[in-house]
């Protein structure tokens, strides 16, 4: 009988040491329930979540937990992104956080998008439906006339996956409006309306084969307005157009487009559209700030992408028969 009752102290202190080590090494590392956002960068390459998660103290041992993912993770993904993560969560719960869904997700909108493709890329990653990309479109993105396009700030943002379009579209508009705080009082000192220089930069943004172009056309748009002449920029006639048939938004345009009856088109009406055309970034909007100094009217591409122009119209038709028809 004293020989079953050692044995059976024996046991329990095993299990008990067993269970004292697992806290120690898996347990919480704190009691509070408060969530902060644990972030995995989007180029992961070198980050080491593990030593991350030590660091932040949302683990106790970073060996331990390599050997939870090791061996109880092998078949998932760490993706790139946010976590909700809280200290009352021990390493199991974390590990299967950070190998679920994420809460946060990195999405990307680079160089001068109108706003629909922005609303597909969104959609895309958050997951929304037909209905809320309908609503994007229509209403979070036009609750004032100066926000129905031109605000949506390309750039790289981490989006809680339960944030609502408008608070979405809000988002990107404050991103806009804190990029361009440093160029407010300078528009306002060269008398030039800042919807005025967002469409101006738009336009720069869509013609510019590169930043190097953006000071050159941004003096060729100014001065063609300051003359009272047409802009004739067929980036305002592939907005007009809208989505392709083969799915690009930026396609190329024919002539019956140039004769389309809408405000957007630069070829029959004068001055600047009625909204900027896609979203520029800073670049564009220095430049409509600052355009190069030149007489030149004119541009165009050859097909190595470098610029040229011409002060008149003669000079333009040379530079379309050197540049483009040999």
């Amino acid at each position: 009988m004293k020989i079953l009752i050692i044995v059976f102290v024996s046991v329990l202190f095993i299990i008990s040491g067993f269970l004292i080590y697992g806290w120690v090494l898996f347990g919480p590392t704190g009691s509070s329930k408060q969530t902060e956002v644990f972030v995995i960068p989007q180029e992961k390459d070198g980050f080491d979540v593990t030593q991350a998660l030590w660091e932040q103290k949302f683990i106790k041992n970073a060996k331990a937990f390599q050997f939870l993912l090791n061996n109880f993770a092998i078949d998932k993904e760490i993706k790139s992104g946010g976590y909700r993560l809280s200290q009352n969560m021990n390493a199991w719960q974390v590990m299967k956080k950070i190998t679920g869904r994420e809460d946060l997700i990195w999405v990307t909108i680079s160089f001068c998008p109108r706003k629909e493709q922005i609303g597909e890329k969104l959609a895309s990653a958050l997951g929304w439906s037909q209905e809320e990309l309908d609503k994007w479109n229509t209403i979070y993105t036009n609750t004032k006339p100066e926000y129905f396009e031109g605000v949506y700030y390309p750039d790289t943002y981490l989006i809680p996956v339960d944030e609502s379009g408008a608070q979405v579209a809000m988002r990107f508009i404050n991103r806009f409006n804190e990029k361009f705080a440093p160029f407010a009082d300078k528009f306002i000192a060269k008398n030039i309306k800042w919807t005025t220089g967002l469409k101006i930069a738009s336009l720069i943004a869509r013609e510019a084969a590169g930043r190097e172009d953006m000071k050159l056309i941004s003096a060729v748009i100014w001065n063609r307005l300051d003359k009272g002449m047409l802009l004739q920029i067929d980036a305002t006639m592939q907005y007009t157009l809208g989505k392709n048939a083969n799915g690009s938004w930026w396609g190329n345009i024919n002539l019956t487009e140039k004769e389309k009856d809408s405000p957007y088109n630069s070829y029959l009406n004068s001055g600047l559209p009625p909204t900027p055309i896609c979203s520029p970034n800073i670049d564009a909007i220095e430049a409509a700030l600052n355009p190069a100094e030149t007489d030149c009217l004119y541009y165009l591409h050859d097909d190595k992408k470098q610029i040229h122009c011409a002060k008149t119209y003669e000079e333009h038709k040379a530079n379309i028969k050197k540049y483009l028809l040999n």
